[in-house]
């Protein structure tokens, strides 16, 4: 098993299109996937109102998890961030789309659904404040 650096934990989130936040309050842990998109130190999400923004407005203080998996060779790679949730205005949740639409051009937009647009769209970003990653590398 070998430890990445932060540059590798870099481009291996950018390599990535979907994590898995991890948030807790009073109730519990409630972990959930989300596609996202990396710029500088920070992870940019749209979404809808419900649990998990219920939760990270109740506390900041998320987790961030990608991994990937090479079945034919049994190779991984994961990285873990440790992070605070911060949502954003108008103008900021328009800096988000573009960050992600840079990223996921051709995906749907939130916006493409109509129970989606009902529930409300919450942008937010995660601060990255530490991050770990780990890998194992095998040949076929």
């Amino acid at each position: 098993m070998i430890e990445l650096t932060r540059d590798e934990i870099d481009r291996f989130l950018d390599e990535q299109t979907v994590g898995r936040i991890g948030c807790h309050d009073d109730e519990g842990t409630y972990v959930v996937p989300l596609i996202y998109a990396r710029e500088g130190n920070a992870l940019f999400v749209l979404t809808t109102e419900g649990q998990k923004i219920r939760v990270m407005r109740k506390n900041p203080a998320v987790c961030f998890e990608v991994d990937e998996y090479d079945a034919a060779t049994g190779s991984w790679r994961s990285a873990i961030l440790q992070g605070l949730y911060e949502e954003l205005d108008d103008r900021e949740k328009s800096a988000a789309l573009s960050i992600l639409s840079k990223r996921h051009g051709g995906r749907r937009s939130p916006s493409d659904g109509s129970q989606a647009m009902n529930r409300g769209i919450v942008a937010f970003r995660i601060r990255i404040e530490a991050a770990t990653g780990r890998a194992v590398c095998r040949s076929a």
